[in-house]
């Protein structure tokens, strides 16, 4: 193996080794909540699928890439690629949908009743499922093309034009209007989300200051000023995650205008944009794992188990 393959398959087999466990177990967590205690937050509702989405993406992508990268071939067939491909964009662009999500709604958990957004205090878990499934619908509906013009192996082992290579997967369009129409629709369906979600975190960023303005006088003990404290860390993890998102998203999508400008992308180009737009699923959850006290509170249950319980479970998550 040269170099670049050395470091390329390293960076893939990091991010399966981090990605896969941390979101499968904060889909577990969330489940023996579920189960436990028989009620979810909407935040956690909003969590667990985008774990699900992380976990898809991490096994869809970074999982494949990874044996790529370690030098196998041929490892899905035609119908198989269909699915690997088509799965990895729903998922992908889920993961950006409930991102946004979940930064509206600690927005409105954090907005004052004077503001436009107190309405949707009520309305955000009263259409919870619905939003939800309507994210799946719509993403399983922009991303049906590619079941169609995916595939596991090339004519005559020549990468056509108008064709995105995933070493593993072909995705070949068949002309450039078609190839040109395709990608900037994908970009403006996932960069209005961003905008979205940016737009709702500086909107926190601004509430948090002002209310550390007024509270920053009161006494560390006050229970008010207990609660806000828990509420102030879960919206700078909510923050942390969109400006981590954000930055990805912006490395990611501007190599993929770029490879729209051209008929074959660089194999090294490839390969940057590859792992910046699944970074995402592994960084995402070690954000959660570290920050959302239900997730954190199930690492320490082996150690706890026959001591009594002194956890104070009344505080918001994120």
């Amino acid at each position: 193996m040269d170099t670049r393959a050395i470091f390329k398959a390293s960076g893939f087999l990091i991010l399966t080794v981090i990605g896969i466990p941390s979101n499968l177990f904060i889909c577990c967590a969330f489940l023996h909540t579920r189960l436990t205690e028989a009620k979810l937050t909407p935040a956690d509702v909003i969590l667990c699928h985008l774990a699900v989405a992380n976990l898809t993406s991490t096994i869809t992508r970074s999982f494949s890439q990874m044996l790529t990268a370690f030098g196998y071939r041929n490892i899905y067939d035609d119908f198989s690629c269909k699915l690997v491909v088509f799965f990895f964009r729903v998922s992908r662009s889920l993961s950006i949908k409930l991102t946004c999500l979940l930064s509206t709604y600690q927005a409105v958990l954090v907005a004052p009743a004077t503001s436009i957004l107190d309405s949707l205090k009520h309305r955000i878990p009263k259409y919870l499922q619905h939003i939800i499934v309507s994210f799946y619908a719509f993403c399983f509906a922009t991303s049906v093309h590619l079941l169609l013009y995916s595939s596991s192996n090339l004519i005559n082992n020549t990468i056509p034009p108008y064709t995105f290579n995933y070493e593993y997967c072909y995705v070949t369009y068949p002309d450039y209007t078609f190839f040109i129409s395709i990608g900037l629709s994908l970009f403006f369906r996932d960069f209005a989300f961003i905008v979205m979600m940016a737009v709702m975190s500086c909107y926190i960023l601004v509430l948090l200051y002002r209310h550390s303005k007024k509270v920053k006088n009161l006494r560390s003990s006050d229970h008010g000023n207990s609660r806000s404290r828990a509420e102030t860390k879960a919206s700078f993890a909510v923050v942390t995650l969109v400006i981590l998102y954000t930055v990805f998203f912006g490395v990611d999508n501007a190599i993929w205008l770029y490879s729209l400008t051209i008929v074959r992308v660089a194999p090294l180009i490839s390969d940057i944009r590859g792992f910046f737009s699944i970074l995402y699923t592994s960084v995402c959850p070690v954000v959660v794992i570290a920050t959302n006290p239900k997730v954190k509170a199930k690492l320490k249950l082996p150690r706890l188990r026959g001591l009594p319980h002194s956890v104070d479970t009344s505080l918001p998550t994120m």
